[in-house]
């Protein structure tokens, strides 16, 4: 092929339809109109012999071909604005959003003054918080490109990936006030009640259950749920318990809570993403913020 024959910049606008796998959405992101993006969309699929994108439930949906493309593009496009243009635009002048893979712990305490701070020093930039499935969901969406920054535990990564500690936690029993397990708390006073199990994927073993195994101990799961959220109302109106991460309880005086009774390790929470963002002036702003948001936390 004759690369004198071909726009290059169509490279850029085909980087964002396969990143938003939406039309319009690409046409706002890159200022263009929607006519235009769908015009370059059917040259894309003459340059390259594909559809790209097709129309299926709840909307497009990239080909085989095109998620084969997402990633020689966007090295392409990473490497000619390294040559081309070294300095980053202005925070002011972006146009982007930002995608965050995190469960509602810690999003429900960071996003918030995230958003206050984006307003004030980068009003283009908006945030799209992804639903929590697990760590290793989450690296499969950064490789993808489906998200930009994830939130979570993770072990050592793959050195496509970039992996940041920016909290070690604690965890906590709680319970509601006047429990009768609340007097005398111990061991088994902790294991006579049903157990509260927050799990991504309905799975009711955790590591708390490897401890109790080394003790020759178990415990009974009541309810396995997807969300720190619904932990507090299942608590506060019946007898199970939960070990859960500090401060994920709502504010108030409905709960008591304590200790572990044997040992727990802390909890590392890191900051995850791909390379290819290394250089992406927004991606590294919100991480900034996130990374602030969880030192006020941590205060």
């Amino acid at each position: 092929m004759n690369l004198r024959s071909v726009d290059l910049n169509l490279l850029v606008i085909l980087d964002a339809l396969l990143d938003e796998a939406h039309v319009t959405r690409a046409a706002e992101r890159l200022g263009l109109s929607q006519p235009a993006a769908s015009s370059a969309l059917e040259r894309c699929r003459h340059l390259f012999g594909d559809p790209l994108l097709e129309r299926g439930r709840g909307g497009m949906r990239l080909t085989p071909r095109a998620e084969a493309l997402r990633e020689p593009i966007r090295v392409l496009l990473a490497q000619a604005e390294a040559v081309i243009d070294p300095a980053p635009p202005p925070l002011a002048a972006i146009r982007q959003t930002v995608r965050i893979v995190m469960s509602d712990f810690p999003a429900v305490a960071v996003v918030s003054p995230m958003c206050a701070a984006l307003a004030r020093t980068a009003p283009g930039i908006d945030l799209a918080v992804m639903p929590w499935r697990g760590g290793d969901g989450a690296l499969d969406q950064l490789a993808r490109g489906a998200c930009d920054l994830a939130l979570s535990v993770f072990g050592a990564l793959e050195p496509a990936f970039r992996r940041e500690l920016l909290l070690t936690g604690r965890y906590i029993v709680a319970m509601r006030r006047g429990h009768p397990a609340a007097e005398g708390f111990d061991l088994e006073r902790w294991l006579a009640y049903p157990h509260v199990v927050v799990s991504s994927q309905g799975e009711p073993r955790g590591d708390l259950d490897d401890a109790l195994a080394r003790l020759g101990r178990t415990r009974r799961v009541g309810v396995a749920i997807p969300s720190f959220a619904m932990a507090a109302p299942i608590l506060a109106a019946s007898d199970m318990i939960a070990m859960l991460p500090e401060r994920c309880l709502p504010p108030g005086d409905d709960f008591v809570t304590f200790d572990p009774v044997i040992p727990v390790d802390p909890i590392p929470l890191h900051l995850a993403w791909h390379a290819r963002r290394d250089r992406d002036p927004a991606v590294r702003h919100v991480a900034q913020l996130l990374r602030d948001a969880l030192a006020a936390l941590g205060a």
